[in-house]
């Protein structure tokens, strides 16, 4: 298909190749669902915003960047934006079950899209902004999409190459006047309409396909309800309402193709929190700094950054510094432990550390900002204590896209800090005879789109859908999640060990990139390490070294290897000897979602590594070590 109209907003033409029963397929489409589904009643996810607008009008729902500032925008306002892009999407032929593709960073015009096409019942199929072409092939061949939204020139140019085999017959671009140009569209279409579309939406109707970030196999869509909307929606506005309200604010930075994003955003509008959004972290702190969030949500990626970004700054003070910011991590990481039942000594010590330090931390978030949302893989206890006793309360929760985001969680005020809380109430969590986490309710998604044998095998005969996650529950029923079962490793002596935990532990050093231990069917388990870029040249200032090394000239270095075996000895700590780390070799390159071995949701892509660097994990075992 030739995109050389996309900047006009003139509609393109049908791709020849694509196929006559996709195009002409009736407009409602059925949920394909290997499970049983119970229907919950009819409701549509993007109602709350109009409530939301109907209640408080004047009240600022969201704030833009308008010329270098934030500028608010009413619960009114942002409905009315909502209702005319809707209009220009029945004005374009979008209606009840058709897919609608959207291919952009997170931005104010994705959340319109957003909330547009689930008021009139279309189905929205979030794609990742750095997908590659083939990803974005497949996405949109798979998926049926008759639309696409990109947002830049360079995904106009992926769109280009793959449109052919595809059903896209309309495409606009943001950078280039696209949501005008949808508006445009509109006039033929009346408010009434899109209300009388909206209210025709029932809960078990299918709201997006969102398609998993594929650490192994080609990703598969999971289909998501307006009701598996909804009750994640009612869990947050029921538990965590005192960060989903009308007082507070957060900036969103994460992407909106992830569910995890997705699902906090439309909370956010549809309960009245104020809602920012940030196309890149290029200048987070900066936005930080302006839009003075009161909680953020990352991933535990983004929190390692911060405490070792902090650490890094106070050893390139000196030593000092250094000793400064070590004697306040311990400060904190007491002061969470104990609770709120701190003795006099170690209040005062808290006090002169959050002058020197911890005020420090909290000023670089924007200074209101008490409490993050984390979830993806596990923070760690560590640095959930580190941040408690900063004054930055870290909730962490647990879930999948396939569970619409939380399926537990801690809340405000309930922590258990090492765990992901308890279960929410529009769920039932259970662990099997091997400590997979099973999980059934309203939140869990309608089955894997055109994908009937994957949906059968993610279901057992009880309707509960097998995770694929390992955890355990403590008395309190606070989930901790151990491992994935799938990454499981048994080494030749028969001993099984869990990854992710070591990998967790070792990443907590400053200068360490990312970590994967190996070991299946090995005598031992060892580790493949690769540096932080951003910390490499602190190490080079430290060593003395030229400032110009490349990592990949310093593998072998004695110090640099002694530095590692010191993030590798605390790991070692956590675990038996049979468990333990023997051997680890640092490696001169990085791992990046650019370079396919991280998937946009930060996840490590194992059997990428693993085939990329056979070589370095055969010489774990081929080399001398020391016992």
């Amino acid at each position: 298909m030739d995109l050389t109209n996309v900047r006009s907003g003139r509609i393109l033409a049908v791709s020849p190749s694509a196929t006559p029963e996709r195009l002409g397929e009736p407009a409602g489409v059925a949920v394909q669902t290997g499970a049983a589904v119970q229907s919950r009643g009819s409701g549509n996810a993007a109602s709350a915003l109009f409530d939301h607008a109907q209640q408080a009008p004047d009240r600022v729902a969201a704030r833009i960047r308008v010329d270098g500032a934030w500028a608010p925008l009413s619960a009114a306002q942002v409905a009315a934006q909502v209702l005319e892009v809707a209009r220009g999407l029945l004005g374009a032929g979008l209606g009840e079950g058709q897919r609608l593709a959207i291919m952009s960073r997170t931005t104010l015009d994705w959340s319109l899209l957003d909330f547009a096409a689930l008021s009139i019942g279309a189905v929205v199929v979030p794609i990742y902004e750095t997908s590659s072409a083939s990803q974005v092939e497949w996405i949109l061949a798979d998926s049926g999409a008759i639309a696409l939204v990109v947002e830049s020139d360079a995904h106009a140019a992926t769109a280009q190459d793959v449109l052919g085999g595809t059903s896209v017959r309309q495409v606009w671009q943001l950078s280039a006047g696209g949501m005008d140009q949808i508006r445009a569209l509109g006039s033929s279409a009346t408010d009434e309409q899109v209300h009388a579309a909206r209210e025709g939406v029932a809960a078990g109707d299918l709201a997006t396909v969102i398609y998993t970030s594929g650490t192994t196999g080609r990703p598969k869509g999971v289909q998501i309800t307006h009701g598996n909307l909804l009750a994640e929606v009612a869990f947050v506005r029921e538990e965590m309402s005192g960060l989903f309200n009308p007082d507070n604010a957060t900036l969103l930075f994460l992407p909106l193709a992830h569910v995890f994003g997705r699902a906090i955003g439309i909370a956010a509008l549809s309960t009245g929190c104020v809602l920012g959004h940030v196309p890149d972290t290029k200048n987070l702190l900066g936005d930080l700094d302006e839009f003075k969030p009161t909680f953020v949500l990352a991933v535990p990626r983004v929190f390692e950054k911060v405490y070792n970004g902090a650490q890094q700054k106070a050893q390139a003070k000196g030593r000092l510094s250094a000793s400064i910011f070590a004697r306040a991590e311990q400060v904190a990481v007491a002061w969470s432990k104990a609770d709120g039942d701190a003795g006099a000594a170690l209040k005062v010590k808290h006090a002169i550390y959050d002058r020197l330090v911890f005020g420090k931390l909290r000023a670089a978030l924007g200074g209101r900002c008490t409490t993050a949302i984390s979830g993806g893989a596990p923070l760690g206890e560590r640095l959930g204590h580190f941040f408690r006793g900063v004054g930055l309360t870290v909730l962490e929760g647990y879930g999948l896209t396939e569970t619409t985001a939380a399926v537990a969680a801690n809340r405000p005020d309930h922590v258990a800090i090492g765990t992901v809380g308890t279960v929410i109430p529009s769920a039932e969590l259970k662990l099997s005879e091997s400590g997979e986490v099973m999980v059934r309710g309203a939140v869990v998604f309608a089955g894997y789109w055109h994908n009937d044998e994957a949906t059968a095998a993610a279901f057992d005969e009880e309707g509960w859908f097998r995770t694929g996650d390992l955890g355990a529950k403590d008395a309190q029923g606070n989930l901790t999640i151990t491992g994935r079962s799938k990454e499981i490793l048994v080494t030749a002596a028969g001993k099984n060990v869990a990854p992710a935990p070591l990998e967790d532990l070792i990443r907590a050093h400053w200068l360490v990139g990312q970590a994967m231990v190996v070991g299946e069917a090995k005598p031992f388990v060892g580790a493949l390490i690769t540096v932080d870029p951003e910390s490499w040249p602190l190490w080079l200032q430290r060593t003395g070294a030229d400032p110009s090394t490349e990592i990949a000239d310093m593998v072998n270095d004695a110090a640099l290897r002694a530095e590692v075996q010191g993030a590798i000895d605390s790991a070692n700590r956590s675990v038996s000897r049979a468990e333990s780390i023997r051997s680890f070799q640092i490696l001169g390159v990085d791992w990046t979602e650019a370079g396919g071995q991280i998937t946009p949701s930060l996840k490590l892509k194992r059997n990428v590594v693993r085939e990329e660097h056979a070589g370095d994990i055969e010489a774990l075992y081929s080399a001398p070590r020391d016992e």
